[in-house]
């Protein structure tokens, strides 16, 4: 089994993520999960709209309240969902965090800014309900990959999203992104031109657009050969939240890719890259 799941991530790891998803399902439904974590609930409504669902993982050793990880999966805002992203959800709450996993809506039937709406209110929703479910809603660590990790960017640095939801945002401690899309225009053909090139204020669609001295410190990783979502995203943005004045940690995983620091989440693959300690230790710092 174990060498099945391998090769079922060697196939995630030299494809593009957006034709891999169904890898990723299998891969899930085969790499062991993290024990001292279990599944507390399913499918739980954040929002009105089949979309507008989460799961939520808790830890099975010690006592709450816990910390909490709100990680927002990835997919190219076109495909994707939070149910193979079991692995990452226990593998978190086997650390210590009511993990929070949401979906939202995609690309094309629901056009930008959809998909960061989705994800401030999934925000809002856990810094309300967290509590109910052993979570402590004043420690609040919201993360993601790749489009996921966009969308956490944006409705938490454009401030209108979650002002919109009249949402406690002293709750956000801090932002854990991985692989993150966060400065790159002009747009590449593909998917970044499919997504936003009918988006009139393109600048407003860049995360790095919203850099400021008052963002809730940040953390972020990507690898040093991904071709999927270029370095210079992550690069870039934590040198304008410096300059700003923001508190960033970057760090880089030399020869990981795009879907290989997520991967490293996973029981098989965490000795691939640091990205479940510096993702947990991060938390824990704040």
């Amino acid at each position: 089994m174990k060498s099945t799941g391998l090769i079922i991530a060697a196939v995630l790891l030299t494809g593009a993520f957006v034709y891999h998803y169904a890898a990723l399902e299998i891969f899930n439904a085969l790499v062991p999960k993290d024990s001292g974590s279990t599944l507390l609930v399913k499918d739980v409504a954040y929002g009105e709209g089949p979309r507008l669902k989460l799961d939520i993982y808790a830890p099975t050793q010690g006592q709450g309240p816990w910390p909490v990880i709100i990680f927002v999966h990835g997919g190219s805002w076109s495909s994707g969902n939070k149910n193979p992203y079991e692995f990452v959800g226990r593998a978190l709450a086997a650390r210590g965090f009511l993990t929070v996993l949401p979906n939202y809506r995609l690309h094309p039937e629901h056009p930008f800014p959809a998909f960061v709406e989705d994800t401030a209110l999934a925000i809002d929703w856990t810094t309300r309900h967290a509590g109910e479910y052993g979570g402590d809603p004043k420690h609040i660590i919201a993360s993601g990959h790749s489009a996921g990790a966009y969308n956490v960017a944006l409705a938490i640095l454009d401030k209108h999203y979650l002002a919109a939801l009249d949402t406690d945002v002293s709750s956000i401690k801090g932002v854990a992104l991985l692989a993150a899309p966060l400065d790159f225009l002009p747009l590449d053909p593909g998917v970044a031109q499919d997504v936003f090139g009918a988006v009139k204020d393109l600048p407003a669609t860049q995360p790095i657009t919203y850099a400021r001295a008052d963002a809730p410190p940040f953390f972020m990783a990507y690898g040093s050969v991904d071709t999927t979502v270029r370095p210079k995203n992550s690069i870039n943005m934590a040198a304008a939240l410096k300059a700003a004045g923001a508190q960033v940690e970057l760090k880089a995983y030399d020869g990981v890719g795009h879907v290989g620091i997520l991967l490293a989440l996973s029981t098989w693959w965490r000795g691939n890259a640091l990205t479940l300690i510096d993702i947990t230790g991060f938390a824990k710092n704040h």
